[in-house]
């Protein structure tokens, strides 16, 4: 029996506005090689000057996952040659990085440890054509939180909650957007086994470049079977780096042990040591908010929420704030909570957004009876996708629901009237009769007719009141 051992570097773009060393802008999607200077593009002669925001948001971020932050850190020179990376080296921080000793609580309890937060600039980008590779500089000293754990990861599940939890501190400490689908949270994984009950762990190899939650579960699944099967059958896990390849769902040997890079770290001559003071450090835990952990528990305890619910709620602040500003005008958290976890979840799945005031007006409107809950479902997805009131929708496609009791009085006794033999068996007992009579009540009103005074009426009606 084996047990695998998984630890991840995780590496996130800060959204400052400006790179790490230089002013060049910080921005995603625009043309090539249009954000670029000598700095970033380590022309001789130029000096790399700190961005403080970046400072601040590293420290921020370190400061919510519990870390120790360091009064003084250095940074290093990381040299490696690579196209992408045209200083021939990358400024990081190696041996007394920013942050040390933090720690996620996953939802079991189980704490999975930290061992540093570090500051660092990206590399550029290579794209890969038929003709040959081009080179994009613009993410070139963008600034990267890297964080590494230690191995207290025990399962691909494990390694999937722990990054959906760091990207939600990075996003509710405004941080990032950690938007792995535009690289702004990238992770490599190291996992290996060991014998059940073993204390000994064994040779591990580093899957890079993960860049969603699917591939990450998929590429360490595959890779556990891989190494247990070749234990298994008395071969030896080789150390080395592989890739993973999405679309056959398997990992691949990038380079082994021996050809790994020797960085050949040395301290960063053109940067002073970071030094952070008490009361920097103190205004910036100040500044924090609230985390996602803590708006669950407190959803649970004031709003009486299950955790389940909480949790998913939280689990998008974007979501967890249109919850919590909705409840400022309709305030219900169940039912509310309810709409969110379902048919707003739904639609924000596929890209499609509502107000709260938007919402809040809808359920008001299934509140009072002038729409079904069935239609509201409907006119919540059109709202989403034009923008418009629910009103407006509501009045164009004629879906006010008919409360009035006397017209739909009218409607009922017509109904029982044309069926006098099912009367009759619904008299005798066969209550699930009321099932077909209301059923005839909505083909008539077109499904207008609203279901709680239908059902009043018609339990008056066919009892002979």
């Amino acid at each position: 029996m084996w047990e695998p051992v998984i630890g991840l570097e995780i590496h996130i773009q800060l959204q400052t506005k400006s790179k790490l060393f230089c002013s060049c802008k910080n921005s995603y999607g625009d043309p090539p090689n249009t954000n670029i200077c000598p700095v970033c593009l380590g022309h001789p002669g130029t000096l790399p000057v700190l961005n403080w925001e970046a400072v601040k948001m590293a420290t921020k971020l370190a400061t919510a996952l519990h870390c120790r932050i360091n009064p003084t850190s250095y940074f290093a020179r990381k040299n490696y040659f690579y196209p992408d990376l045209p200083k021939g080296y990358q400024i990081t921080q190696h041996k007394y990085p920013l942050a040390q000793d933090g720690y996620i609580v996953l939802r079991s309890g189980k704490k999975i440890r930290i061992e540093r937060l570090h500051l660092e600039e990206d590399s550029g980008k290579s794209i890969h054509t038929e003709e040959g590779t081009l080179i994009d500089f613009n993410r070139c000293g963008v600034p990267l939180a890297e964080i590494v754990t230690k191995p207290d990861i025990s399962s691909p599940e494990e390694a999937v909650e722990f990054l959906k939890i760091l990207r939600l501190v990075a996003i509710y400490t405004g941080v990032s957007d950690a938007d792995m689908e535009k690289g702004n949270m990238r992770c490599d994984a190291n996992l290996s086994l060991k014998p059940a009950d073993s204390g000994s762990l064994g040779v591990k190899t580093e899957v890079k470049n993960l860049n969603s939650f699917r591939f990450l579960a998929r590429a360490l699944q595959y890779e556990i079977e891989r190494q247990r099967k070749l234990l298994e059958a008395g071969g030896k896990v080789v150390q080395e780096t592989r890739g993973y390849d999405s679309h056959r769902g398997i990992t691949f040997t990038m380079r082994s042990k021996e050809e790994a890079h020797d960085y050949r770290y040395f301290p960063e001559p053109d940067l002073p040591p970071l030094v952070l003071s008490e009361e920097f450090l103190g205004k910036i835990k100040e500044g924090i908010g609230e985390l996602p952990w803590e708006k669950k528990s407190r959803f649970v305890e004031e709003l009486g929420l299950d955790e389940d619910t909480a949790w998913v709620l939280c689990g998008e602040k974007e979501m967890a704030d249109l919850f919590e500003e909705t409840l400022k005008h309709f305030p219900k958290p169940k039912e509310l909570a309810n709409w969110v976890k379902t048919e707003v979840m739904k639609l924000w799945k596929e890209g499609l957004r509502v107000t709260p005031i938007q919402l809040t007006k809808l359920l008001k409107m299934v509140e009072q009876g002038y729409i079904s809950r069935l239609k509201a479902k409907e006119v919540l997805e059109e709202v989403a996708k034009t923008g418009k009131n629910p009103e407006e929708i509501v009045e164009e496609k004629g879906l006010l629901q008919i409360s009035d009791e006397a017209s739909l009085r009218v409607i009922i006794e017509e109904v029982v009237r044309e069926f006098p033999d099912k009367v009759e068996k619904y008299r005798s007992g066969k209550k699930g009769l009321l099932g077909f009579f209301m059923g005839q009540v909505m083909r008539r009103t077109r499904g207008k007719a609203n279901p709680k005074i239908v059902n009043k009426i018609l339990g008056e009606v066919l009892n002979g009141k």
